[in-house]
């Protein structure tokens, strides 16, 4: 049939409907002006194919008027006789099962989207994109409803899809704005909890249903649908954490980090099965976190992502804290409950790549959108993964904008940032043949360091209390120092080699060690090339490695007390501290994420001391200003003397600016060492503040009545000396009284 003869609508306009051919919509549906003799007047006309008849009335109630409906086409048009003047109206459609219900029509709507915001967006400057891109609840042209908006440059046709137009990809087709690559529709009286995908008409000539990049809430899974939700309304109640915590004030403070795996911490008793929501960790985790004093707390990734397994770093919903804790609300209540306990949050965050799941970001509109094309720059072959293309504007925008939201929108105090390394060098985990090169033939990623300078700006300016630590494992120059000198402007970087070097050290037998002292000093080689945190992660308790407490060779006595040696020589070390969960207790087990730690084993005597022990060294070093206040400067630290390595024994000072002094004393092997003479760098009372071979800890309790008095007997270069009794695989640590 010739609809022509019929309606206003020509062919074109309606197979341009059906078949998803237009990129805007809006020219076709919605309120016109139409010429006829009589002036020109008002069209209106809807695309609803579940419907069997439609009335329409204005918004303010003044009229109404009846829709025809075009056959089987799906369409419907009103034509009135009414001067043409754009209006809002409600259509009442009964579809027909008989079902009746109202909508205003979103395309009476102009766009909700600036051309500002467009210029910021293609320039890569829109650090709150999230606020523009998504599904964000406003007030536009007078009604508040939804503002859906998402970037797929090359998509034929976007739509939205959910509840409430029964998943049905051709009620709410969206327009792109121009050449901007950003499609978007505003339907109003929408609001919380609904629903919704993109349908996404690909390049590729497919049709792809995907997640909503910067979705603020999603199902949990195995459901991946995302969820519309608030940005806005959470009362805060800690602005005078905020106001006083700032990200280079914690060079000269104290930072012990417990990191935290949130699914597997603790579980329900009574359903091991079933993950603690954010209340209940508000509940048990920050409790414990004072207690056991602790200045920050580090999760694992906590964006949306579908395998348990992946411990959150194959993330699917960047800006979607996972519903398997709660709700984004309860999750700022947490945040906010940390800081009025002066607790910091910091989250692993994961810029490196992202999964190939169809639902998610990869090929997004059809094409290699937010990834590179060539599988020789978008693909990690190891990890089986998609690499961000750092190179696109919109692409960065995304991540740092995505920064800029945890920072802000959820007060957390820093971002530690996985495998740094794997984005800094373009062959990272690659043969020959499996990588390109970069202009200049080598294998460094620029596009990474303009990258990371640029985030490290806008933090520095955005969000000034933001911690910014890498997760990197090679010696890349700089990482910790700012752009303007030639750095990448992290605040911290994990010290991986410390960490290695220790590790292959401790695990050899006592009897071994002295052929490989080296590995116990040589950190202070590099000790100040950076600003490290001494680290024992979750990496080092998975995937075969064992536990801590599992590594540590001997019997059981040795075992617990190597791991006490361990955990003393890390805090005395220079640099901040990291732990994860369960190396506090000396779990047996090697970390599961199905699972609870193994919190009964703290009721055992062994378990328990070692906890205890946890428990004051916490203290010791939050107290003592030698052990943080100049840790990222050589006057901090000076060795007493470091080259016994017959007795496996080093010994060292810690500083602050203010004349105090800590002397720190390790034997690494069984035997005890009886009046063993150190030199000591400053006359007078020492006090004997720390002993990992307390009985209270589990020791054998060798230890020095209190206190040590130096002697005029010169030794090890220093004009007076100090007798001491160092405990078997023990920890000593002396302050200097004044």
């Amino acid at each position: 049939m010739d609809w022509n003869q019929f309606t206003s609508l020509t062919s074109d306009d309606m197979q341009a409907i059906w078949n998803f051919g237009t990129k805007d919509p809006f020219s076709i549906l919605g309120i016109h002006p139409l010429n006829t003799d009589k002036g020109v007047k008002t069209v209106i006309r809807t695309y609803q194919p579940q419907a069997s008849y439609i009335r329409g009335e204005s918004c303010d109630g003044e009229f109404e008027f009846d829709f025809v409906k075009l056959g089987d086409t799906g369409f419907f048009e009103a034509v009135l006789d009414k001067d043409y003047e754009p209006f809002f109206y409600n259509l009442i459609i009964r579809q027909g099962d008989g079902i009746e219900y109202t909508l205003t029509d979103p395309y009476a709507f102009l766009p909700v989207l600036s051309d500002f915001d467009r210029h910021l967006i293609a320039s890569g400057t829109h650090y709150e994109l999230y606020r523009k891109l998504g599904a964000n609840i406003v007030e536009h042209q007078g009604f508040k409803g939804i503002h859906f908006a998402v970037w797929a440059p090359n998509a034929r046709a976007v739509s939205v899809i959910g509840n409430f137009n029964s998943w049905d990809g051709r009620r709410h087709q969206m327009r792109m704005l121009g050449g901007s690559g950003i499609w978007e529709i505003f339907i109003p009286n929408l609001g919380e909890g609904e629903l919704y995908r993109f349908e996404i008409h690909g390049a590729d000539g497919n049709i792809h249903v995907k997640v909503d990049p910067l979705a603020k809430l999603s199902e949990v899974r195995p459901a991946t649908a995302s969820i519309t939700t608030h940005l806005d309304g959470y009362e805060w109640g800690d602005d005078l954490y905020m106001y006083t915590h700032y990200a280079t004030k914690v060079f000269g403070s104290p930072m012990n980090v417990y990191e935290v795996h949130a699914g597997s911490w603790r579980r329900d008793p009574a359903d091991p099965d079933r993950f603690l929501n954010w209340e209940e960790l508000a509940e048990t985790l920050i409790p414990y976190l004072k207690e056991m004093g602790y200045t920050h707390v580090e999760f694992l990734p906590l964006a949306e992502h579908p395998l348990d397994e992946s411990w959150g770093y194959q993330v699917t919903g960047y800006y979607s804290p996972t519903s398997r804790y709660g709700t984004p609300d309860q999750f700022r209540k947490f945040v906010d409950l940390c800081h009025q306990n002066e607790i910091g949050v910091i989250i692993d965050w994961v810029p490196a790549h992202f999964p190939k799941d169809a639902h998610a970001l990869g090929r997004f509109d059809g094409t290699a959108c937010y990834e590179h094309a060539d599988p020789r720059q978008g693909e990690h072959p190891h990890w089986g993964t998609y690499i961000f293309n750092l190179g696109r504007n919109e692409v960065k925008n995304f991540l740092i904008a995505n920064a800029m939201y945890w920072l802000k929108e959820f007060h957390c105090d820093g971002l530690r940032v996985d495998a740094v390394a794997s984005m800094l060098y373009l062959d990272y985990g690659k043969g020959p043949g499996e990588w390109v090169p970069n202009k200049d033939g080598g294998n460094i990623n620029y596009d990474t360091l303009e990258f990371l300078k640029h985030l490290n700006s806008v933090m520095g300016r955005l969000a000034p209390h933001g911690i910014l630590i890498a997760e990197e494992s090679t010696s890349f120059p700089s990482i910790t120092r700012p752009p303007e000198q030639g750095g990448l402007g992290f605040h911290y970087k994990w010290n991986m080699g410390w960490m290695n070097d220790f590790l292959s050290y401790i695990q050899h037998e006592p009897i071994h060690r002295k052929y490989h002292h080296n590995s116990l000093t040589f950190s202070m080689v590099y000790a100040y090339s950076e600003n490290f945190i001494q680290v024992f992660s979750h990496d080092e308790v998975v995937h075969g490695k064992g536990s801590m407490l599992g590594k540590m060779p001997g019997d059981n006595w040795q075992k617990f007390a190597n791991l006490r040696l361990t955990y003393a020589f890390q805090y005395a070390h220079p640099g901040k501290k990291l732990n994860f969960m369960g190396n506090e207790f000396g779990q047996f087990r090697e970390w599961c994420e199905k699972r609870s730690l193994d919190w009964h084993l703290v009721s055992w005597d062994s378990h328990g001391k070692i906890l205890a022990m946890m428990k004051d060294l916490n203290h010791v070093y939050k107290e003592n200003a030698p052990f943080w206040e100049i840790d990222h400067y050589h006057t901090g630290f000076e060795w007493i003397w470091c080259d016994d390595a017959d007795n496996s024994i080093v010994s060292f000072v810690r500083k602050d600016d203010h004349g105090n002094e800590i002397l720190c004393v390790f034997n690494f092997t069984p035997v005890v060492r009886n009046d063993y003479r150190l030199g000591a760098p400053t006359a007078g009372k020492w006090k004997e503040i720390f002993n990992t071979d307390a009985a209270i800890y589990g020791g054998s309790n060798v230890g020095n009545m209190g206190e040590v008095w130096t002697e005029q007997i010169p030794w090890q270069n220093r004009a007076q000396s100090m007798n001491v009794q160092v405990p078997p695989l023990g920890a000593v640590f002396f302050k200097l009284e004044k």
